[in-house]
This record gives C-alpha cells, structure tokens and sequence, in this order.
C-alpha cells in the first residue's frame, strides 16, 4: 500500500437498501473540522445562524470483513481511487463550492461528508443551519409552527450566505432547487444533482418513515405507495429545476457501470467516486467563466 494510507471508512449503501459493506482506507487525517462559522442574520429571525451543529466528521476506523484479505485490498484499492480522485478535482475547483441538489432521500449529506472528507472541505446540511437560525429542532416543527414560505425565506438566506464562502460541501434541502434566487447563490459554486430512482427512494422512505419529511407524512395508506405517489408529484414539479445542476450523478447509470440489478447495490463511496469523475470533467471544460447554457441562464434570471 502506499505511505500514509492510514485512515479507514466503513461503508454501506445508507438509504438504499442493505448494499454490501466495504472497508475503505484512504491516507491523512480529517480536515473536515467545522468551526463556529457566523452567517448573517436570517429572515424571520434576530439571531445570526451558527454552523456549529454540524459535527467534524469523525475519523471511522477500519472493520475487518468475514472476506479476509481480498476484501480489505479490495476497499483499499477503491478508497485510493477516491483519495486520487479529489486530488485531481482539487487542482480544478480554486476553492469553489459544491452544492447537492436532489430529492429527499437521495443521500445528499452522506455522500456531501465523504466527499467533503476526501476533499478537505467544510461540510453543511442547509436544513440543520435553518432549525438553528429559527430555533427550532426539526423542518417538520417549522413546517408546523409557521409555514414552509418562512422555511423557504430562512433557507434562501442560508443558501445566500454560504455562497460568500469557499470550500464548503453543502447538502440543500429537496425543495431549494424551486427557488431561482437560490440558484443564483448556488451558482458561485459547483451543482451535483443526484439523480435516484423514485422507486429506491420510496423503499427507503417507507422504511424509515416519514415523520421528518412534512411533504411526505401522510396519516394513513401504505407506506411505500403513498411515499412513492408524493415524490413522483414533486418529481414533476421539480425536474426541470433539478436539470440546472452542472453536474448529474445517476445511479441508475453508476449501478449498470458496475453490472449492478439494482442502485441498492451501491455503496455511497461508489456514488462519491462517480461524483467526482463528473466534477472533474465539467470544471475542465468550465474554462470560460459564467459559462451556462442558454437554457440555464434564462431560467436562473426568471424570479
């Protein structure tokens, strides 16, 4: 192995399924170390947002899997990939950040931290920083209390702040695609739209319920039918919005790369990794600066 391959992360397809587990080893510490970071005064709301409720990503260590050797050398071959990967990206992005976009579900902060870890960036959850602007401990309780406009407001003005700083991963909420203005801000950095199946978000859904997800919660039906029948609601209210990503990853095609039935099959590392190649192809071609295409351009500077 190569000198300094030293840190290690279990992984399994969080939100997609069981998957198979993976013990991936990638060299150096964490530098994903969030500080105090001070946004500026939200809407609705006096008291400035602190990202201090996103946790440092802890260093995960190396479990041995009943494979034995083969599987270990296995993971390690794929967490170097990885750590080559960001190494090339990095060259690219000049401290940019990246935005994830896609449905709830979709698997935006666990794949946001990995990425954010091989990167050396900051990671934020955009709904987190919005429970604290308002002081509240869930998107669900806002939702109730006030009214998803005033989520909507206090979450354009996390988006508008974030976008002032460099090297963050930012995992945005379902909805923040519906808003332009949001683009306009999330346009300082790079978009990743993660692409998944309504199917596989669905099972994982109906699994895990829906009491944190007010668009979703329904008092009563099949778990599964009913969250599929919501999301492919959204699905259509959204799609266009989520097709102004500069970045799609789609775990169909991830899944039928790698000779895979089905995306539960997926590690978080295989999306991360397949994140990354698409991240680097768009910011070498990205040469020109403000460089959208028309269509994007032209919906972004409809308000």
């Amino acid at each position: 192995m190569e000198a300094g391959v030293g840190l290690a992360l279990h992984s399994r397809a969080a939100g997609f399924g069981s998957g198979r587990r993976r013990t991936a080893m990638y060299g150096g510490e964490s530098r994903c170390q969030i500080g105090s970071l001070r946004l500026g005064d939200q809407v609705g709301s006096p008291a400035a947002v602190r990202a201090r409720g996103s946790k440092p990503i802890a260093p995960l260590r190396a479990k041995k899997s009943s494979g034995g050797h083969e599987n270990l050398h296995n993971s390690v071959d794929e967490a170097l990939l990885l750590k080559r990967k960001s190494e090339d990206v990095l060259f690219h992005m000049n401290g940019r950040c990246i935005y994830l976009v896609g449905m709830m579900g979709s698997g935006k902060s666990t794949v946001g931290k990995i990425l954010a870890e091989v990167l050396g960036y900051s990671f934020f959850d955009s709904d987190k920083l919005v429970e604290q602007a308002v002081g509240m401990p869930s998107v669900a309780q806002i939702f109730k209390v006030h009214s998803e406009a005033f989520f909507r407001d206090n979450e354009s003005s996390v988006l508008r702040d974030l976008s002032s700083m460099r090297r963050l991963v930012v995992a945005t909420g379902g909805g923040a695609v519906i808003r332009p203005v949001n683009w306009k801000n999330m346009k300082k950095g790079l978009s990743v739209w993660l692409d998944v199946p309504l199917e596989a978000l669905a099972r994982r859904i109906a699994k895990v319920g829906t009491a944190s997800r007010p668009l979703l919660d329904q008092p009563s039906g099949d778990p599964y039918t009913m969250a599929f029948s919501k999301l492919s609601t959204l699905a259509e209210q959204r799609g266009d919005a989520y097709a102004n990503a500069d970045v799609r990853v789609s775990l169909e095609e991830i899944a039928a790369k790698l000779g895979h039935d089905d995306v539960s099959k997926l590690t978080p590392i295989d999306i991360a990794l397949e994140a990354l190649h698409k991240i680097e192809s768009f910011v070498m071609e990205d040469t020109v600066t403000g460089s959208q295409t028309e269509p994007q351009a032209q919906w972004i500077q409809t308000l």
